[in-house]
């Protein structure tokens, strides 16, 4: 079958599964309940056989690995699944999932390039852009991790001693380096 549906019955049929295996994942993940992730991961293992090329497959595999706390297992699978054309609500948690892991286990160079595809791409995403910062810090980039830190934190505080000093704030995110 190599990832292609028969018919519309099989595609429902496999929407249904994928749903289950998604609801195990989060459930178990909410509850950090190593049953339910290994659960959910045996059976999205069991429809990758069917469905190799299935990036959505591929994608949800790679996030229960890094859910279980198998980071390295889940790296082949969110790459697979960007390089099978994952669609774009995916692919922003995908690169996010595989920056942050490759990052966890010290592949820095290869974090900051997977962040920096995903600030490039969704550049509204504040998640990719966080996590950007951390791969940034670790590779020595230390200014530029604290202005998009510093820019986050100013777009999105409600706190009224903050917004009293944003402007300042703001303008010093980019120019940290400099005295007058």
């Amino acid at each position: 079958m190599n990832g292609k549906f028969k018919n519309s019955s099989e595609n429902a049929n496999l929407r249904l599964l994928l749903n289950k295996a998604i609801a195990l994942r989060e459930d178990g993940r909410a509850k950090q309940d190593m049953t339910l992730l290994n659960e959910a991961r045996t059976l999205l293992l069991k429809m990758s056989e069917d469905y190799p090329d299935n990036a959505e497959i591929n994608y949800q595999i790679g996030i229960a690995y890094d859910n279980s706390g198998f980071g390295k297992d889940a790296i082949p699978y969110y790459v697979k699944a960007i390089e099978q054309g994952l669609s774009e609500p995916d692919l922003q948690r995908c690169l996010l999932g595989l920056g942050s892991t490759y990052r966890l286990l010290g592949h820095y160079v290869e974090a900051v390039e997977t962040l920096h595809r995903g600030v490039t791409q969704f550049p509204e995403h504040r998640g990719l852009q966080i996590f950007y910062s951390l791969a940034l810090y670790n590779t020595g980039n230390y200014k530029e991790a604290m202005e998009i830190v510093l820019m986050n934190l100013m777009e999105t505080t409600t706190d009224e001693n903050l917004q009293y000093f944003k402007r300042g704030i703001s303008y010093y995110a980019q120019h940290l380096d400099e005295t007058w």
